[in-house]
């Protein structure tokens, strides 16, 4: 294996899975959401994936007022590449959803490729006590829910940003979604280099065994050959197990607090760097270079950080 393979690490700061009852040091403000982005980045993480909550009660918002404080606060101090989510919540319709990347302009914005049931309702089992009236009803509705993302809705995002420059993380939850992504090439809404992020172990996906990500791995290989980079994300305590797998294989991985809480086994992570840093000591420990912001952005063919609206 060569030893000056770049991996890139994302960082998920904050996202629309996790309530605020669920840990104590999930941010949620704008500061805290800032500060979670900048600790990461100085731990080695290249991009940074961000969601946005209204501090009043930690509730998942799209509205880009509660994004610009902490995009201008990132960018003021450091080089990180930012990704925002067009995901949202699978509460919000395509429309709210997408207008933090048409307003701001990122390098990155992620992309679901498919349509899913979507559970959290298990979460239900291991917190009793909420403190906002809307988390318990937030979990249950995924008994009898979806995550929508039509073809008509993953066209309708990229026709919206195609002006803008921005690339994608093409976030694939399963097999079928690797095929939607190889319709969107095909139909010349997505450009090469692919930058799939395939995701294991959320209830309604594929699962976390290993096999399950060398299945992912087959077919993107199969399917995207040299035109892809490819990344794990493992939800809740496969987290380090798949990006173990990822790094091993060629791949990039994703951490952080928007798909664990944890930092080992019965402790809750601290903040998003610690999760950064135990991924780094892995991947260092395989002989592999951490990527810099700048290594992903010429690997991934970016736009470059002088060219976002904030």
């Amino acid at each position: 294996m060569a030893t000056n393979r770049k991996v890139i690490i994302t960082c998920a700061v904050t996202g629309a899975i996790h309530t605020p009852s669920m840990s104590p040091y999930l941010p949620v403000s704008a500061e805290e959401i800032a500060a979670g982005a900048l600790g990461a980045a100085e731990a080695g993480a290249a991009i940074v994936h961000l969601h946005a909550r209204d501090p009043k009660d930690g509730r998942p918002t799209q509205d880009p007022k509660f994004f610009k404080p902490f995009l201008e606060r990132i960018k003021a101090a450091s080089n990180v590449v930012v990704n925002l989510t067009t995901g949202g919540a699978p509460t919000m319709l395509v429309e709210e959803r997408l207008q933090p990347a048409l307003t701001f302009k990122p390098e990155v914005a992620s992309l679901n490729m498919g349509t899913m049931n979507f559970g959290l309702y298990e979460m239900l089992g291991r917190y009793k006590e909420f403190k906002h009236d809307w988390e318990k009803p937030y979990l249950e509705g995924s008994w009898n829910g979806i995550f929508r993302n039509t073809f008509r809705d993953i066209a309708y995002i990229l026709e919206s940003c195609s002006g803008n420059g921005t690339r994608f993380e093409i976030e694939c939850y399963d097999i079928s979604h690797l095929y939607t992504a190889a319709h969107f090439l095909d139909r010349g809404l997505v450009k090469p280099p692919l930058f799939i992020q395939s995701v294991f172990g959320i209830r309604g996906g594929i699962g976390p065994h290993p096999e399950d990500v060398l299945h992912m791995r087959r077919t993107a290989e199969r399917l995207f050959g040299d035109a892809y980079q490819w990344s794990v994300l493992g939800a809740g305590r496969n987290q380090i197990p798949v990006a173990t797998l990822s790094a091993a294989m060629g791949g990039n991985v994703r951490v952080g607090l928007e798909d664990s809480l944890w930092d080992g086994p019965g402790n809750l992570a601290k903040n998003n760097a610690a999760q950064v840093r135990r991924v780094r000591t892995v991947i260092e420990a395989l002989s592999l270079e951490v990527a810099t912001p700048d290594d992903a952005r010429r690997i991934l063919e970016l736009k470059g950080a002088r060219q976002v609206a904030f």
